[in-house]
């Protein structure tokens, strides 16, 4: 069974390099195959992210400045895990109701998601919700999500867009394509929810995650 293997060898020495507002910087020393080797870090508390879907099969993304990236994504609704103590799927519901002024009824998990592990230990927890509903009342936001756009768009338009290289985030593409996959092994049915039982139950150890290394 193909699989990734968890778990991380010992680190032998660290030094802070940079403490940052989201994130931090660590050298950090390890040895793996006898020798001793030094690697820069980015120290991430890790993040949700929700495919929320609608009877039309349709996702919510928004669209939102990133200027590490240079430009304006579609993404999909998301957040760090840096409230202390916040079971990640109140994080995901929290975030897709002050990002899209959604809450959902349905919860799965979908994917987890390394964004970069080569350099660090971000991971995203993706969930799939369904049964989503409009808030009565609109979240006040702010910096980058003040001009943020959120659109429902279908799931064929967005695999199109992510073949034809026209979007680039990385959850969103995996969402994307993974919802896509489950849908044709499901059958003709166009209504995603049809096929609830190729996600994961909502609880499902999130043993990836940063803080359980």
């Amino acid at each position: 069974m193909l699989a990734d293997a968890l778990g991380a060898q010992p680190v032998l020495a660290r030094e802070r390099l940079f403490d940052g507002r989201v994130w931090d910087v660590e050298a950090q020393e390890f040895e793996l195959g006898g020798t001793r080797i030094r690697r820069e870090v980015v120290v991430h508390p890790g993040a949700v992210a929700i495919a929320a879907v609608n009877e039309r099969d349709e996702l919510m993304l928004v669209h939102q400045y990133r200027h590490p990236a240079g430009g304006t994504l579609w993404e999909l609704p998301a957040g760090l895990l840096d409230v202390e103590g916040e079971d990640p799927l109140d994080a995901a519901k929290r975030e897709l109701a002050e990002e899209t002024d959604l809450a959902a009824d349905g919860w799965q998990t979908l994917l987890d998601v390394s964004t970069s592990g080569g350099g660090s230990t971000e991971i995203i927890r993706v969930y799939l919700a369904t049964d989503v509903r409009e808030l009565p009342d609109a979240f006040d936001r702010f910096h980058e999500e003040a001009e943020m756009e959120r659109r429902w768009v279908p799931l064929d338009e967005i695999v199109e867009a992510a073949l034809a290289m026209r979007i680039h985030n990385a959850t969103l593409l995996s969402a994307a394509l993974a919802l896509a996959a489950m849908r044709t092994a499901g059958g003709t049915a166009h209504r995603l929810e049809a096929h609830r039982v190729h996600a994961h139950p909502v609880d499902v150890p999130f043993d990836w995650h940063p803080l359980h290394r």
